[in-house]
């Protein structure tokens, strides 16, 4: 497909464009799903097309096509530099691209095990065998599991001389049991949303052990039926895993989108409080609070070797020592703001028929120097919160609200019970101001979020976080609790 997006990208030239780029984007998804037993399905899909965008009269354009011909590349190239010629009728300045060198490359993720190489009768197997597991408990209502494989190949090509094949593959899974008795309690694992993804093979559902940990798994959402309620009170809250990850995914990973904080993406969940004076003076969070985003990490399911503005994937420092000091850019927004490094290389698309649009690659809270047996150990009054249910967070990713499945009581450094539907709130920069304690690297997980939306028409991205247990002081806890009847 090189000499395809090479003929698109001349096309372009040829009918005015003053820059133009073209993607050749191939995905193949495979995924497995069973509940309560029985297969609940079997998919396979693939998807494979041309998207082109050019900048022509000092403007945009974009369009696609699924017929990979020189003549579709023609017409589609041609498309997009009509589509950027109207759009130019309602311009208020012309659009400026931060320099970048333009590399001839190509790039692949590693893996041990091919997924795709794994026989469908054992990846059935494993899943039966976890229901199974689970079944062996009692007042379950439903179990389920899920098993995928993800493999995306694309060809890069701009203007200014990029040439860039990339192939990146992505295994994933998770079980989950809910029981019911009045209402329902549910426990997934390794996560909730999609459990764990990342850019590895087979070897990752290996090392998770999914069967391991399955009646454990059963056992703790029977017993959730007849846990108290979350206290309605403020205390210490110490989140881990997945949790811990959409906590960042949501308060700090949106707010760096810097069109987010510029204004051009706002109705898709709001614009960012991170304004651009806070930029290397504004405190984010406690001397305790690092975070990077970080597209270079082995295993990361936001990494990758370039966006697809071809910028090399790079880490770029967010916040440090509590200290906020850099966005996800592009190239055009880099040089809007004259960011000194140029572009972050924040910009992908979700697949070929849509335009790149700034997103996360893995934004990190760096570990710290605790254990997780450390910090339970130090709490004299607080929760270990596990597993996120719900989220809520206001259109500038200030006032936020989480559920999680579970909640652990912890007494004078000691687990001593658990609660049900915990909740807790806070202000974005006063909850991470409150961080004191920071688990080490020996606990430190890159957590996959395959399902990122953003963008109008809607957009889904692979992003990842890597984090260990952290502890935050005096956050209110059991907003959701239920009311006595009269709404009291």
């Amino acid at each position: 497909m090189e000499d395809l997006t090479k003929y698109a990208v001349e096309s372009a030239l040829a009918a005015g464009a003053s820059y133009a780029d073209a993607r050749y984007v191939r995905r193949v998804v495979e995924r497995v799903e069973t509940t309560n037993g029985v297969v609940e399905g079997i998919t396979a899909s693939e998807s494979r097309g041309l998207g082109v965008r050019v900048i022509a009269e000092g403007a945009w354009g974009f369009a696609c096509n699924s017929l990979l011909t020189p003549e579709g590349a023609r017409q589609t190239a041609e498309l997009a530099v009509r589509i950027a010629k109207a759009s130019a009728t309602t311009k208020d300045h012309d659009v400026e691209l931060a320099p970048v060198e333009p590399a001839a490359d190509s790039a692949r993720t590693g893996y041990r095990k091919d997924p795709f190489e794994v026989p469908l009768e054992e990846r059935i197997a494993l899943l039966l065998d976890c229901d199974q597991h689970m079944a062996q408990v009692g007042q379950l209502a439903v179990r389920e599991g899920y098993l995928s494989a993800f493999r995306e190949t694309k060809h890069f090509a701009s203007s200014e001389g990029a040439s860039i094949a990339q192939e990146r593959t992505e295994t994933g899974g998770m079980i989950s049991a809910t029981a019911a008795r009045g209402e329902t309690q549910q426990r997934s694992y390794p996560g909730g949303h999609g459990g764990q993804v990342a850019t590895r093979g087979w070897e990752l559902i290996e090392e998770l052990d999914l069967p391991g940990h399955a009646e454990e798994l059963a056992e703790e959402a029977t017993a959730l039926l007849d846990a108290p309620h979350c206290p309605e009170e403020e205390l210490d809250i110490i989140l881990e895993g997945g949790q811990l990850a959409l906590q960042l995914h949501e308060s700090c990973g949106h707010p760096i989108e810097l069109d987010r904080v510029l204004g051009t993406e706002a109705s898709y969940a709001g614009m960012s409080f991170l304004t651009p004076e806070k930029l290397g003076s504004f405190r984010y969070g406690s001397e305790q609070v690092n975070v990077t985003a970080d597209a270079t990490l082995e295993g990361g399911l936001g990494s990758f070797a370039y966006d697809d503005e071809g910028v090399p994937a790079q880490r770029t420092p967010i916040v440090e020592e509590g200290i906020f000091r850099g966005y996800l850019s592009s190239r055009e927004t880099a040089a809007q703001q004259q960011l000194p490094g140029g572009s972050s290389g924040a910009m992908r698309a979700d697949g070929w028929s849509r335009v790149p649009i700034i997103r996360m690659t893995n934004v990190n809270l760096e570990p710290g120097d605790w254990t997780l047996d450390e910090i339970i150990k130090d709490t004299k009054h607080g929760l270990l919160l596990r597993v996120n249910t719900s989220w809520s967070i206001d259109d500038h990713r200030l006032n936020f609200q989480f559920g999680t499945e579970i909640g652990y009581v912890i007494e004078d450094g000691a687990i001593v019970g658990i609660v049900r539907n915990p909740t807790y709130t806070g202000i974005t920069p006063q909850f991470w101001g409150s961080c004191d304690a920071v688990a080490g690297e020996g606990e430190w997980v890159i957590w996959g979020v395959p399902n990122c939306g953003k963008g109008e028409p809607g957009q889904s991205a692979h992003v990842g976080h890597g984090v260990s247990a952290a502890r935050f002081r005096n956050v209110r806890a059991g907003v959701l609790r239920e009311r006595p009847a009269g709404g009291e």
